[in-house]
C-alpha cells in the first residue's frame, strides 16, 4: 500500500470526494481516505504523478509518504504529520474573533435589545452603528477567511463540502444585512424613521460573524480531541532510539541509528533503549519491553536471546548483534502496522461514506427550498433566509464522517499498547463478529517446546539415577525429546557423565556404555527386548500415555532404572483463555496434526468444545471452510504449517512469537504471545463496534432532528431555532463524537464483566451449539474394502507419526493414513490398488521397519 499525505479537507464530503477522484484513475485497485489523519492508502499499478494530479484536479493537495514513514530509524518527518498543528492557529483565529465579535454583539443586541450605551455621536445615527456592525462582521469573516476560501473552492470544482455550508450561511446573513443597510439610507434620505427601524432589525451582521466563531470554537475542540487519537501512534514513534553505540575495532562508537547495519555489534547499558533487533552475545539483564507487549515486568535476558529496538535495559551490560535495522525492526513493523490500519476503512464506514457524498448537496438544497417555502407561504424575505441559513449552519457531516475513524483509531492504539496489533480497521471490526475460534495447539495452546512432565524411577532407583543416566544418553542425541531430558537434568545442576559407544537406533532408541556396562533409552517395545518391565510401571506409562505423554525408558545392566514421561505442556493461560471465549459465546475448536490420543488429552486439559486431531496443513484450510459454513471463524496459529488458514480464516490471528510468514499472513498480531490476548482482542473489536454504532447513532439523529428543525417544520409547536444557536450545535456536534471515541482508552481490555454471548447466539446453526459436524481425519470409515493396516515398529511419538504419515499420504493410492505409535499400526484408506512394497518402501525410506501388512 502507497501511502499519500492529503491537504484541504475539512469534512467527510472532501475526503468522499478525493477517494471516488482518485478511485477513477487507471490502475487503481483500491483507495482509502482518512480524514482524521488527513491520509491516503492506495493500492495498485498506478503512478504517484497520477495519483497526485486526479487529487488535486478534485481541488485538494497531495504527497507521497516518505518511503519507509514507518521506520523507526527517521520518525521526525512522521511525528510532525501526526503533531496537532491546528489547534495553535484555531485557537489565534478564535481570540481574534472573539475580541472582534463582543464589540460587534455590544453594538447590535447589547444596545439594540437592553439599550446599553454607546457614544453620544451614535444617538439617531443608525447608519453609523450599521456601519459600525458591517466592518466589524467583515473583519471576522477575513480573520476566518478559510471557510470562504475552501468552501466555495469545493463548490467550484463540485465537491461542496461542510466549509461551503458555514461560508454560505455567513456570506448569506452578511450580504443580506448590507442590502438592508443601503435600503435603510434610502429610507433615511426620504425621512421615513419607520421604515429606517424596520431595516435596522433587518441586520444578521452579529449572525455572520458569530456563526465562524462557533463553528471555530468546534473545529478547535475537534482538532484537540482528534490529536488525541494518534497519542499512541506518535508515543510509538518518541520510543525510536536516535543512536546507537557499536563495537568497531574494540572501539566504543556512537553512531546515528540510521548507520547500523545488520550484523553490527552493538552495547547497551543499564537505564539506555536497545538501539535495533538484535540477539545478545555476552552479558545478562532484565529488559523491560512494556513499551511494545504492554507487560510491566522485567523479561530476563541472557546470550542467545533475542532482544527489540525501543525496550529498555534495566540492570546488566549486554553486548548484542544487530539482526534487523530500520525499517524491519519489529518497533517499525509496529508503528507500520498502526498507521496502515488509520489509512484504511472499515467496512461499517461505508455507510457513513455514501451518505456523507450525497449529504452536503443535499443540505444545500433543503436550505434553498426552506427559504422559498417559507416566502410563498408569505414570510418576509429576512424571516425566511434566517430559516434557510438556519438548515445550511446546523447540518454536521463531520460527526457522520468521524464516527468510524476516530474509534477505529483509539481502539488500534488501546490494542497497540497492550501488544495486540490490528492490520487494518476491516480487521479490527470482523474480530468482534467472531463466532468461532480454531486453535492451533503447537504453540499455540502448548508451549511447543517438549518438556518432562513425570519421572517415574524403577525400585530402588532414585530419581537423581535416572535423570543422571538419561542426560548421559540423550546428550548426544538430537531428537527433539532429548532436549527436554537435557533441560531437566540442567535445570537441577545435575552432571551427566561421558560415555562411550553412542549409538542412535531409529524408532527405537539410544544405546552406549557407561564404565563398560550398556545402558540404554526408548520406546517400550525397544526396552522389551532388553528388559523385563513391571506390570505397575507399564499400567503408569499407559495411563501416560493416555494423558498424551510420551514414556521414555531407561536402564541398564540388565535392568529397568525407571520411566521419564516427556509433552509439550499447555501454557499456563491457555484453560482460563478458553473459559473466556466459552463465556462470550464462541465456539472453541482445537486443530492439530497430532494422533487422535494425543489430541484428545490436551483438548480436555484445555476445555475445547472440540478437537480435530491427524490434519495436515492444506486440511486446516480445508477445515476452516468447513467451519465457515457454521459462523465467523477466527484462526488462531503460529507456525507455517498455519499461514494458509490464517489467509483462508474470517480474522487471522498470529502468535507474535510465531514466524514471520504467519504473521504476514495474519489480521491480527498478538505480540505478547498470550493466548488470553485472543479473547481480549475480541473484547475490544466489540467495544470499538458498539462506539461506533454510538456515534453513528447520534450522527444520525442529530442531523434528522436538527435539520427540520432549523427549517421550521416544528413552529407551529412553538420550537424555532435562530441561526446562531445552529452555528453552536454544528460546532458542538463532531466535538461529542470524537469525545466518545475517546471513552475507549478506558475499556479494560481483560475484564470478563461485559463479557456474554451474541444476541443472536440462540439462532446460530445446530453445529455451533451441538457436537461439530467437521469431520475428524482420524475416524475410521466404515467400508474396510480398499484399506491396509501396517504394523510398524520404531515410532516413538507424535512426531515420528507425522513422518510416516506423510510418507504415506504422498502415494497417489492413498487417501488417508491414520498413525499411532502406541498401537505401532498405520492403517491407510486407498484409492486404487497398490503393492505392499510400495507401501513398505514409502515408510522404511523414513527410518521405520514395516514387519507386516495385513
Amino acid at each position: 500500500m502507497e501511502q499519500y499525505n492529503v491537504t484541504g479537507m475539512s469534512c467527510a464530503a472532501c475526503s468522499a470526494r478525493v477517494e471516488k477522484a482518485v478511485s477513477k484513475v487507471p490502475g487503481v485497485a483500491s483507495c482509502s481516505v482518512s480524514l482524521l489523519t488527513n491520509s491516503m492508502g492506495v493500492e495498485g499499478t498506478a503512478s504517484s504523478a497520477e495519483i497526485i494530479k486526479a487529487v488535486q484536479d478534485a481541488g485538494y493537495g497531495a504527497s507521497p509518504k516518505r518511503a519507509g514513514a514507518a521506520a523507526a530509524s527517521s520518525t521526525s518527518a512522521d511525528l510532525d504529520a501526526l503533531a496537532d498543528h491546528e489547534t495553535p492557529k484555531l485557537k489565534r483565529r478564535l481570540i481574534a474573533s472573539l475580541g472582534f465579535l463582543l464589540v460587534l454583539m455590544y453594538f447590535s443586541m447589547g444596545h439594540m435589545m437592553w439599550g446599553w450605551p454607546l457614544p453620544r455621536w451614535f444617538d439617531g445615527n443608525h447608519i453609523a452603528m450599521g456601519l459600525v456592525q458591517l466592518l466589524l462582521a467583515g473583519i471576522v469573516m477575513v480573520i476566518n477567511q478559510k471557510f470562504f476560501i475552501n468552501g466555495f473552492k469545493g463548490l467550484l470544482h463540485g465537491s461542496p463540502n461542510m466549509d461551503t455550508l458555514v461560508a454560505m450561511g455567513s456570506m448569506a446573513s452578511f450580504v443580506w444585512s448590507t442590502y438592508a443597510l443601503f435600503a435603510m439610507t434610502r429610507a433615511q434620505v426620504d425621512g421615513n424613521s419607520e421604515l429606517v427601524m424596520h431595516y435596522m432589525m433587518e441586520f444578521y451582521f452579529e449572525s455572520a460573524a458569530m456563526i465562524l466563531t462557533l463553528i471555530t470554537v468546534g473545529k478547535m475542540l475537534e482538532a484537540r480531541s482528534k490529536g488525541k487519537t494518534t497519542d499512541a501512534l506518535k508515543s510509538l514513534m518518541k520510543l525510536a532510539p536516535k543512536t546507537a553505540t557499536l563495537l568497531r575495532d574494540g572501539a566504543e562508537v556512537t553512531v546515528p541509528i540510521e548507520q547500523v547495519q545488520k550484523g553490527d555489534i552493538f552495547v547497551v547499558r543499564p537505564g539506555e533503549n536497545i538501539p535495533v533487533d538484535g540477539i545478545v552475545l555476552e552479558g545478562t539483564s532484565a529488559v523491560n519491553e512494556s513499551a511494545l507487549t504492554g507487560e510491566s515486568i522485567p523479561v530476563d535476558k541472557a546470550e542467545g536471546d533475542k532482544v527489540s529496538a525501543a525496550t529498555t535495559n534495566q540492570s546488566g551490560f549486554l553486548q548484542c548483534r544487530a539482526t534487523r535495522v530500520g525499517e524491519d525492526t519489529t518497533l517499525a513493523q509496529i508503528i507500520r502496522m498502526v498507521s496502515d490500519a488509520a489509512a484504511t476503512k472499515a467496512p461499517i464506514a461505508k455507510i457513513a461514506d455514501t451518505v456523507s457524498g450525497f449529504f452536503v448537496p443535499a443540505v444545500i438544497t433543503i436550505a434553498v427550498v426552506t427559504t422559498i417555502v417559507w416566502l410563498l407561504l408569505g414570510r418576509e424575505l429576512g424571516y425566511a433566509l434566517a430559516r434557510g441559513i438556519s438548515v445550511l449552519v446546523i447540518s454536521c457531516p463531520c460527526a457522520l464522517g468521524l464516527a468510524t475513524p476516530v474509534a477505529i483509531m483509539v481502539g488500534n492504539g488501546l490494542g497497540a499498547k497492550n501488544g495486540i496489533l490490528f492490520k487494518t480497521a476491516a480487521s479490527l471490526e470482523a474480530a468482534g463478529r467472531t463466532q468461532i475460534v480454531a486453535l492451533d495447539k503447537t504453540g499455540t495452546i502448548t508451549s511447543g517446546e517438549p518438556k518432562v512432565t513425570d519421572i517415574l524411577p524403577a525400585e530402588g532407583v532414585s530419581e537423581t539415577e535416572l535423570l543422571t543416566l538419561a542426560a548421559a544418553l540423550e546428550r548426544k542425541s538430537e531428537h527433539p525429546l532429548a532436549k527436554a531430558v537435557l533441560a531437566c537434568t540442567d535445570a537441577q545442576k545435575l552432571t551427566a557423565p561421558e560415555v562411550s559407544g553412542f549409538a542412535a537406533l531409529p524408532g527405537n532408541g539410544l544405546a552406549a556404555k557407561l564404565d563398560g556396562v550398556e545402558i540404554f533409552g526408548g520406546n517400550a517395545s525397544f526396552i522389551g527386548t532388553k528388559v523385563t518391565v513391571p506390570a505397575q510401571l507399564q499400567e503408569k506409562a499407559a495411563a501416560l500415555s493416555a494423558q498424551g505423554k510420551t514414556p521414555l525408558f531407561f536402564g541398564g545392566a540388565g535392568r529397568l532404572l525407571g520411566i521419564i514421561a516427556v509433552a509439550d505442556t499447555i501454557k499456563e493461560d491457555s484453560p482460563r483463555a478458553i473459559r473466556e471465549l466459552q463465556a462470550m459465546g464462541i465456539r472453541v475448536v482445537m486443530l492439530t496434526g497430532d494422533n487422535q490420543r494425543t489430541a484428545d488429552a490436551i483438548g480436555r486439559q484445555a476445555g475445547v468444545d472440540e478437537v480435530i486431531a491427524g490434519v495436515l496443513p492444506d486440511g486446516k484450510e480445508a477445515v476452516i471452510r468447513q467451519l465457515q459454513a457454521s459462523g465467523k471463524v477466527a484462526m488462531v496459529g503460529d507456525g507455517i504449517n498455519d499461514a494458509p488458514a490464517l489467509t483462508r480464516a474470517d480474522t487471522g490471528i498470529a502468535i507474535g512469537a510465531g514466524t514471520d510468514v504467519a504473521i504476514d499472513a495474519a489480521d491480527v498480531v498478538l505480540m505478547n504471545s498470550k493466548l488470553s490476548d485472543v479473547p481480549a482482542a475480541i473484547r475490544l473489536s466489540r467495544a470499538a463496534l458498539r462506539n461506533i454504532h454510538e456515534n453513528l447513532f447520534w450522527a444520525f439523529i442529530y442531523n434528522i432532528i436538527g435539520i427540520p428543525l432549523a427549517a421550521g417544520v416544528f413552529i407551529p409547536f412553538g420550537l424555532t431555532l435562530n441561526p446562531m444557536f445552529g452555528a453552536a450545535a454544528m460546532s458542538l456536534s463532531s466535538f461529542c463524537v470524537v469525545s466518545n471515541a475517546l471513552r475507549l482508552n478506558l475499556f479494560d481490555l481483560h475484564s470478563t464483566k461485559r463479557d456474554h454471548a451474541p444476541k443472536n447466539a440462540s439462532s446460530l446453526p445446530a453445529a455451533l451449539t451441538q457436537p461439530a459436524a467437521v469431520e475428524n481425519k482420524e475416524s475410521t470409515k466404515e467400508d474396510n474394502s480398499m484399506k491396509k493396516t501396517l504394523n510398524v515398529e520404531g515410532m516413538m511419538c507424535g512426531h515420528c507419526e507425522a513422518r510416516v504419515k506423510k510418507a504415506l499420504e504422498a502415494l497417489p493410492e492413498v487417501d488417508e493414513a491414520v498413525v499411532s505409535h502406541e498401537a505401532g499400526t498405520a492403517i491407510v484408506t486407498l484409492n486404487a490398488e497398490v503393492a505392499d512394497d510400495v507401501l513398505k518402501k514409502a515408510v522404511e525410506d523414513q527410518d521405520y521397519k514395516v514387519t507386516g501388512i495385513q
